[in-house]
C-alpha cells in the first residue's frame, strides 16, 4: 500500500532555520526522509539542527548557503548533490506603500522570491528526471491571489512563484516528477509577528492583536485565525509522498479558506 513514508529519500528545505521552514523539515524527517536544512549562516542552521534533532525530527543534515546567488547554490550542492525532494521556501515580505517600493526592492523580491527557486529547479530536476522520481514544492502564498495593498510586491513575486512552478511541472511532464505550489494563508511565525504588531496596536496582547490583524487585513479568512507552521508542513509532506504521485502542476491552498475562489 501507498504510503507517506519517506524512507531513502532526501530532501532540501530552503529558509529551513525557524518559522514555515523548520516545520516542513521536522515534518519531512519524522516521514523517514533524510533533511538537509538550509539558511545564510552556518551558526544558524547549526543551531537549528540541534533544535529539530533534540525534538525528535530524524535524519538532518547542515546545508547552510544564501541561496540567492550562485555560490550559495552550490555550496549547498556540495553537501547534498542530489535531492529527491527539493522545497522552495525561502522569502521575505514587509508591509510597504506601493509608490516607495523603489526598483532595487522589486529586484531584491524578485532575486529572493522567485529567482531563488528558479536557480535551484534548474539544479536539481535534472538529477530527478534522470531518476524518474521527484518532487518540487513552491512555498507560494494566498497574496499571489488577493494582492495585498501594503506590499504588492511580495504578492506580485509569490504570482510570478506559481507560474514559474506550473511551467516546470511541464518540462518535468512524463519523467516522474510532480512539481506543484503550496498557497499558504497568513501564518503564524515570528516574522508574521512582527508585521502584524507593524499594521496593528503594539500595545495589544498576542491574542488581540492577532484577531485586529485578521478583523482588518485578513477578513476572508474562514477559520478567522492565523495558521500553525505545521498546518502547512502537513500538506507539504503529503505532496512529497508516493501518495501524491498524480498530483502535479498545480497550486493547493492550505490557506485557511482566505482565498475566495473554486479555483485554484
Amino acid at each position: 500500500m501507498t504510503t507517506l513514508d519517506l524512507t531513502g529519500r532526501t530532501a532540501l528545505v530552503t529558509g529551513s532555520t525557524q518559522g514555515i521552514g523548520a516545520a516542513i523539515a521536522a515534518g519531512l524527517a519524522r516521514a523517514g526522509a533524510r533533511v538537509a536544512v538550509n539558511g545564510r549562516s552556518g551558526a544558524s542552521v547549526a543551531a537549528a539542527v540541534d533544535r529539530l534533532a533534540a525534538e525528535g525530527a530524524g535524519q538532518l543534515v547542515a546545508a547552510p548557503g544564501d541561496v540567492t546567488t550562485q555560490e550559495g547554490v552550490d555550496a549547498v550542492r556540495a553537501v547534498v548533490p542530489h535531492v529527491d525532494v527539493l522545497v522552495n521556501n525561502l522569502g521575505v515580505f514587509e508591509a510597504r506603500p506601493a509608490l516607495e517600493i523603489d526598483d532595487d526592492e522589486w529586484r531584491r523580491y524578485f532575486e529572493v522570491n522567485v529567482l531563488s527557486a528558479v536557480r535551484l529547479i534548474r539544479t536539481y530536476l535534472p538529477g530527478m528526471t534522470a531518476a524518474g522520481w521527484g518532487r518540487v514544492l513552491s512555498i507560494a502564498s494566498d497574496s499571489a491571489v488577493v494582492i495585498p495593498a501594503e506590499m504588492i510586491h511580495y504578492g506580485t513575486s509569490k504570482t510570478a512563484l506559481l507560474a514559474v512552478t506550473r511551467g516546470f511541472a511541464k518540462e518535468a511532464a512524463g519523467a516522474g516528477v510532480t512539481v506543484n505550489s503550496v498557497i499558504a494563508g497568513p501564518t503564524r511565525t515570528g516574522g508574521v509577528e512582527d508585521f502584524v504588531y507593524s499594521l496593528v496596536d503594539r500595545d495589544l496582547p498576542w491574542d488581540d492583536a492577532q484577531r485586529e490583524f485578521m478583523r482588518r487585513y485578513r477578513p476572508q479568512s474562514l477559520i478567522q485565525r492565523l495558521i500553525e507552521p505545521e498546518e502547512i508542513a502537513n500538506l507539504v509532506v503529503y505532496l512529497a509522498s508516493p501518495l501524491a504521485s498524480a498530483t502535479t502542476g498545480g497550486a493547493l491552498r492550505v490557506d485557511g479558506g482566505y482565498v475566495d475562489a473554486i479555483l485554484p
